[in-house]
C-alpha cells in the first residue's frame, strides 16, 4: 500500500493522497467548528484547515521543499489553489450545458488535480 512517506511511490500518487487527507481534514473539522460558529463560518474555517493541511503535507512529503523559504511558497500555493477553484467553477458551469451537472462537476474537480500538481511542482515548491 502506498503512503505519503513512501518515497518510492510516484509523486503524483503522493500528491493525490495528500489532497485526500487534506479534504478529510477540511470536511471533518467543519463539524468541530460548527459547535462554536454558524455553518458558513465553519465552512470557511474548515477550508483554512484543509489548505494548511494540504500545504504542510505537500511541502514535506510530496515535493520535499522544507528547506526553502516558507512565505513565497505559501503565496504561490494560495494563488494556484485560487486558480484551481476558478477552473473547477468554469469547467463545471460550461460542461453542465452539455452533460449532467454531476458529470460536469466531476470533470471540474478532476482537471484541477492535474493542473494543480504541475503548478505546485513547477512554481510553488520549486
Amino acid at each position: 500500500m502506498t503512503s505519503l512517506s513512501d518515497k518510492k511511490a510516484p509523486q503524483f500518487i503522493r500528491f493525490l493522497l495528500a489532497g485526500g487527507i487534506a479534504a478529510g481534514a477540511n470536511f471533518g473539522s467543519r463539524f468541530f467548528f460548527s459547535l462554536f460558529v454558524g455553518y458558513k463560518s465553519a465552512i470557511v474555517m474548515a477550508y483554512g484547515i484543509g489548505m494548511l493541511t494540504a500545504f504542510l503535507l505537500m511541502r514535506g512529503h510530496v515535493f520535499e521543499a522544507t528547506g526553502k523559504a516558507l512565505a513565497p511558497q505559501l503565496l504561490k500555493f494560495a494563488g494556484i489553489n485560487l486558480l484551481a477553484i476558478l477552473q473547477t467553477l468554469i469547467i463545471s458551469v460550461v460542461l453542465a450545458h452539455y452533460v449532467s451537472e454531476a458529470a460536469a462537476h466531476l470533470v471540474g474537480v478532476l482537471v484541477p488535480a492535474i493542473t494543480s500538481y504541475f503548478g505546485h511542482k513547477l512554481l510553488t515548491f520549486r
